[in-house]
């Protein structure tokens, strides 16, 4: 019973996530600012982290969760460039 209630729980988790990258990217497309665009990007990462996480759950493998750190990390710094190059039109001071 318990192997079932996760495979659901995993299905719903998955259908939700993929509609919010779909939605992530819409706004991606459509946004009308830069600022709109780079928190598009920003929730995307987000978005690709969970999928990632959620694929470490169902295989049950640690693999997963590692890659999701490192996206993490790398989508902080990104984000951080992106809003500095907005600002100032420069990344290195």
């Amino acid at each position: 019973m318990t192997g079932t209630l996760l495979s659901v729980a995993l299905g719903f988790a998955f259908v939700c996530v993929s509609l919010s990258i779909l939605l992530n990217l819409f706004r991606l497309w459509r946004g009308p600012l830069s600022a709109d665009r780079i928190l598009a990007v920003d929730t995307l990462t987000i978005n690709a982290i969970a999928l990632i996480v959620l694929f470490g759950i169902a295989y049950t493998t640690s693999a997963y969760f590692e890659a999701a750190l490192l996206l993490a990390m790398v989508g902080f710094v990104g984000t951080v460039a992106y809003c500095k190059f907005l600002l100032r039109g420069d990344i290195v001071e």
